[in-house]
């Protein structure tokens, strides 16, 4: 059974940087499409970005476009979102999401797998 794991979440500032980290233990990800999610408090779950198995296609919310970045080591079982210029309504607890799959629509399906979260904080 696969076990993910989150970090990296914080208190920042507006404009501010966090590198967030998805640790997988119990099972390699190298074949499977992964993504971050989020949800702040008393809103709906939004998807913010996905990446495939290869790392080589990414897609992003419109919300965190050009300003996140998804990335994967699959030798290190491990995906990363590289956060920067963030605003306060990015305050929210990520989450990481593994096993989904992408429509030709590039919508992305959740997979059943997820780990518990990280809050991260940005004050204005």
């Amino acid at each position: 059974q696969v076990q993910l794991v989150e970090s990296g979440g914080g208190l920042v500032t507006t404009g501010g940087s966090l590198k967030l980290s998805c640790a997988a233990s119990g099972q390699s990800i190298k074949d499977y499409a992964m993504a971050w999610f989020r949800q702040a408090p008393g809103k709906e779950q939004q998807f913010v970005a996905y990446i495939n198995w290869s790392g080589q296609k990414s897609l992003y919310a419109v919300a965190v476009k050009g300003r996140f970045t998804i990335s994967r080591d699959n030798a290190k079982n491990t995906m990363y979102l590289q956060m920067d210029n963030l605003e306060p309504e990015d305050t929210a607890t990520y989450s990481c999401n593994l096993g989904g799959s992408v429509s030709a629509a590039d919508i992305y399906t959740q997979g059943s797998h997820w780990g518990s979260g990280t809050l991260v904080t940005v004050s204005s």
